[in-house]
């Protein structure tokens, strides 16, 4: 009896069986063959972000995002084409400890400025590994409600490392949300701490959110970041914690008498929120708008405006400077062999670097 033979043997099997079985456009011996590169249509781009397409608008954010030098000169085409349209928004940082309860204060807060027709742009910046440096960027998911408002818009961005809790391409997305004719911007850093105060220096309000209940909240006044603070949030007010939260606002409210305030002419305040019912949200954009008004009247507003555009500007100095530096032929050359020295401590690191920025 004949027995029919397979069409593979172990001869023809991998790559020659696979091509059998795949059609010749998506053949794996021949992967992505002859397939041009993408290009970017700068026209269309600054059309589709200034009608406030969202699908054009994560796009260029994602041009801006990159690190490769091919991309650099459209990115900054654009930036300059659309840059004349922004500014007009009140750009409000969101920050505090993780578990918090920001992510979800975001969404009931986006949706509430939604129901007043107010357009709302989320960047959220997720920690990135240090191993991996990859990030979950989750933040959709979680504010999966407000992610589905046409009112909105949310883009996850990766911390990659930077210091100062936000995306190091972040200040361009604020452009580019703002040509968009998104009207109110919220940045939601890492956590807080130290290093998270580069925030201050790219929004003009600074919101910093507490909770009650989950230890000594008197803890929190110690830290230096209550000074950068416009607004102190109590979240998760709510259920059998109201009571912990409002005997915590009092004593921020207690503590800021002797707390220099971070804008001058506004008196920074302790309020409680509850991010599950919506309770306290309304106060708390009251609050924005009282501030956005007194220092727009007072010239303070305009003044923080111009002096953060000088500071982005210094970033990029130092940004820029460092980087020629790692890239030229005499860092590379020298670094390895100071970086071994330096390990086995046959020299001091601080020579080590002396000789490093030697001519």
């Amino acid at each position: 009896m004949n027995k029919r033979k397979p069409e593979w043997t172990p001869e023809n099997a991998g790559v020659a069986f696979a091509s059998s079985v795949i059609s010749k456009k998506e053949s794996v011996a021949e992967p992505h063959k002859g397939h041009p590169r993408k290009k970017w249509d700068l026209d269309a781009l600054e059309s589709g972000v200034i009608a406030g397409n969202r699908t054009i608008l994560a796009k260029a954010i994602t041009l801006v995002e990159s690190n490769s030098p091919k991309h650099f000169e459209i990115a900054q085409e654009l930036l300059k084409r659309l840059l004349p349209l922004s500014g007009n928004s009140i750009r409000i940082g969101i920050t505090g400890v993780p578990g918090v309860g920001k992510s979800s204060f975001i969404e009931r807060f986006g949706l509430y400025l939604a129901q007043q027709r107010k357009k709302i742009a989320v960047l959220a910046v997720d920690p990135s590994s240090t191993l991996s440096h990859g990030s979950i960027l989750g933040d959709k998911t979680r504010m999966e409600e407000l992610a589905r408002n046409q009112m909105s818009f949310i883009r996850p961005s990766p911390a990659a490392g930077v210091l100062g809790g936000v995306a190091r391409k972040t200040r361009e997305s604020i452009v580019l949300c703002e040509a968009a004719g998104f009207e109110v911007i919220l940045i939601e850093t890492v956590g807080v701490g130290q290093s998270e105060t580069t925030v201050r220096s790219m929004v003009d309000f600074f919101l910093l959110m507490q909770i009650a209940g989950a230890g000594d909240e008197l803890q929190g006044i110690k830290k230096g970041i209550m000074e950068l603070a416009d607004l102190i949030v109590v979240n998760k007010a709510d259920g059998d914690n109201i009571h912990n939260a409002e005997l915590a606002s009092r004593e921020y409210n207690n503590a800021l008498h002797y707390i220099r305030n971070a804008t001058k002419g506004w008196k920074t305040k302790a309020l409680t929120c509850s991010s599950q019912n919506g309770v306290g949200i309304p106060e708390i954009w009251k609050t924005i708008t009282e501030f956005q008004d007194k220092t727009k009247a007072s010239g303070i507003f305009t003044e923080r405006r111009l002096n953060q555009v000088a500071a982005w500007f210094e970033d990029l100095i130092s940004e820029a400077v460092l980087t020629r530096f790692y890239q030229s032929n005499s860092t590379k050359s020298r670094l390895p062999r100071l970086r071994e020295q330096v390990a086995k401590g046959e020299i001091p690191v601080a020579l080590a670097v002396s000789i490093l920025l030697e001519e």
